[in-house]
C-alpha cells in the first residue's frame, strides 16, 4: 500500500533519529488538519518502523485525529439532544404509583446514550450537556477541536466551566483565551477560565460560592485492590484546616516503619472514628442508631475454608481477609442469607427478626444491589422498590404481586421512568434476574442482578 508516494505497513526497523520515509510521511500529516482522508491514511502506521522521533510524531498525529472526532462527536451528541422525542406531560391518577398526581416532562437522551455507550447516567447526562454547550454557543472552541489544535478535555472545561454565565460575557471569556489554548495543557486552560470568570463576573462568583456551600458532601469511590477513596467536597479554606489537623496528629505519631503519607490517612480516620463518642457498631453517643456496615460472605469463605471473595455494600467486591475483618469485629450482627446452587443468585433471607414487608425489602436490596436499570448505579437502599408487573390498586389480587420475583430496586429518575413515559417498558425473567429494557428508538439493553458464587 502507497500513502503519498511512501510505502506503508512494514520497512527496516531504524533507531535513534534516523528519519526513514515513513517518518517523513508522519511529519508531513502532523502539520495537515485532521480530516477523512488523513484519518483513511492511519491504518499504514507502522511503529516499529518509526525512529523514536517518528514515534512521538505518530502519537501526536493520533492525538489530534481523536480530537477531531470527538468533535463529530460532539455533533452527534449535541443532535441526539436537540431531537429526543419527549411528551409534554404525564398526569398519574389518584392513587397511583409514586404519588396521587404527578406530571413530568421527560427528555430520553440520558437514558438511551447511558445504555448504548454503556455510560453511567451521570456520564451521559454530563457528555449531552457539554456537547449542547459547544455546539451552541462555543463556536470557536469547537473549530479548534475539530482542527485537533485542542484536547476534548480542554473543550469540556471551556463549556463547563463557562456553563455559569451568559452568552454574551461566556463569549467575551471564550475570545480572551481562543489564541492561548492551543499551548495549554488541559490544567491550565482550567486555571485561566477560573482567573477569566472572576474577571468577568466578580459578584456571580461570590454568589456562586455561597450556593455551593450549601451543596458541600461526603464523597465515597471504589478503588482496586480492595481500597477506596473517602473525602469531601467542601469550602477550600475547610479543607486547609482539615489539612493542617491531620499533619498535626500525623507528626504525633512514633516512627515506626510507617511513611508520612500512611502516617496522615491513619490520622484521618484516627480523627473521624476513633474519637470519643464515636461509634460504627451498637449505639452511638447520645443513644442514637450507629452507622451500618454490611457485607455479604459465603459461609465457608467465612470461617476460612475458601478465600472467594465478598460484597461490601456500597464498594463491591473485596477480599476474604477483610470480609472477615469486619465480620468478626465487636458488635457484629449475623443474618444468614441462602444462596441458589446453581445459579449464585441470592434467593432468600432469613433475618433474626421477622416482618414479612421488612424481610421482602432487605431480600431484593441484597439481591439487586444497585438500581435495576442498566446503566445506573445508585445504590439498592437508595432506591424505591418497584413491582416489575404493575400493582392493581384497585383490586390488589389482579395486580403485580409484592414478591421479591416481581420487584426491583429502582432510584426515583428511573422509577418515573418506567412507571410515566409511555415510550420505555421493562420484563424481568424470574429464575435468572435478568431485566430488559425496551428504549424508545427500539433498542434493547439488559441488566443483570450480582452472583454472589460464581
Amino acid at each position: 500500500m502507497t500513502l503519498g508516494g511512501v510505502e506503508g505497513g512494514g520497512g527496516v526497523r531504524r533507531s535513534g533519529l534516523e528519519a526513514g520515509p515513513l517518518d517523513e510521511w508522519v511529519a508531513s500529516i502532523r502539520e495537515r488538519s485532521p480530516s477523512a482522508v488523513t484519518a483513511g491514511e492511519l491504518g499504514a502506521l507502522a511503529p516499529e518502523s518509526l525512529t523514536a522521533r517518528g514515534r512521538i510524531d505518530a502519537l501526536v498525529v493520533l492525538e489530534r485525529h481523536l480530537a477531531w472526532l470527538q468533535a463529530k462527536q460532539v455533533e452527534v451528541l449535541a443532535a441526539i439532544a436537540a431531537h429526543t422525542e419527549t411528551p409534554e406531560a404525564v398526569i398519574v391518577e389518584a392513587g397511583g404509583c409514586l404519588g396521587d398526581v404527578f406530571a413530568a416532562s421527560w427528555d430520553g437522551a440520558v437514558e438511551e446514550v447511558a445504555c448504548a455507550l454503556r455510560l453511567a447516567n451521570q456520564t451521559a447526562a454530563q457528555r449531552l450537556k457539554v456537547a449542547t454547550l459547544l455546539a451552541g454557543r462555543h463556536g470557536a472552541t469547537c473549530r479548534l477541536l475539530a482542527e485537533g489544535r485542542i484536547s476534548y478535555v480542554q473543550a469540556m472545561a471551556v463549556a463547563e466551566q463557562l456553563e455559569v454565565l451568559d452568552d454574551e460575557v461566556a463569549g467575551r471569556v471564550e475570545a480572551a483565551l481562543v489564541d492561548k489554548m492551543p499551548g495549554q495543557a488541559a490544567g491550565q486552560t482550567r486555571a485561566a477560565l477560573r482567573r477569566q470568570i472572576l474577571r468577568a463576573d466578580p459578584k456571580g462568583a461570590e454568589e456562586r460560592h455561597r450556593a455551593r456551600v450549601g451543596e458541600r458532601r461526603i464523597q465515597h469511590y471504589p478503588q482496586d485492590d480492595g481500597m477506596a477513596l473517602f473525602g469531601a467536597v467542601l469550602p477550600a479554606q475547610q479543607a486547609a484546616l482539615m489539612e493542617q489537623a491531620v499533619d498535626v496528629r500525623a507528626r504525633g505519631y512514633e516512627a515506626d516503619g510507617r511513611s508520612l503519607e500512611q502516617k496522615r490517612v491513619d490520622a484521618l480516620f484516627d480523627l473521624v472514628v476513633n474519637q470519643p463518642g464515636a461509634s460504627v457498631s451498637g449505639e452511638a453517643a447520645g443513644g442514637r442508631s450507629a452507622a451500618v456496615v454490611q457485607v455479604t460472605v459465603p459461609f465457608d469463605v467465612l470461617l476460612g475454608a475458601d478465600d472467594g471473595p465478598a460484597e461490601l455494600k456500597g464498594y463491591g467486591s473485596i477480599g476474604a481477609s477483610q470480609a472477615r475483618e469486619l465480620a468478626f469485629a465487636p458488635g457484629t450482627v449475623w443474618r444468614r442469607l441462602l444462596i441458589q446452587p446453581e445459579t449464585g443468585l441470592l434467593v432468600k433471607t432469613d433475618p433474626t427478626t421477622y416482618r414479612p414487608t421488612a424481610e421482602t425489602e432487605r431480600h431484593v436490596i441484597a439481591r439487586d444491589q444497585y438500581c435495576a436499570f442498566p446503566s445506573c448505579r445508585m445504590l439498592a437502599r437508595r432506591c424505591d422498590l418497584d413491582h416489575v408487573e404493575p400493582f392493581d390498586h384497585r383490586n390488589p389480587e389482579r395486580g403485580g404481586q409484592t414478591t421479591p420475583d416481581n420487584l426491583q430496586p429502582l432510584c426515583r429518575r428511573h422509577h418515573r421512568l418506567k412507571t410515566h413515559h409511555p415510550g420505555w417498558k421493562v420484563t424481568r425473567a424470574p429464575r435468572s434476574g435478568v431485566s430488559t429494557w425496551t428504549a424508545p428508538t427500539g433498542h434493547t439493553y439488559t441488566n443483570a442482578p450480582p452472583v454472589y458464587r460464581e
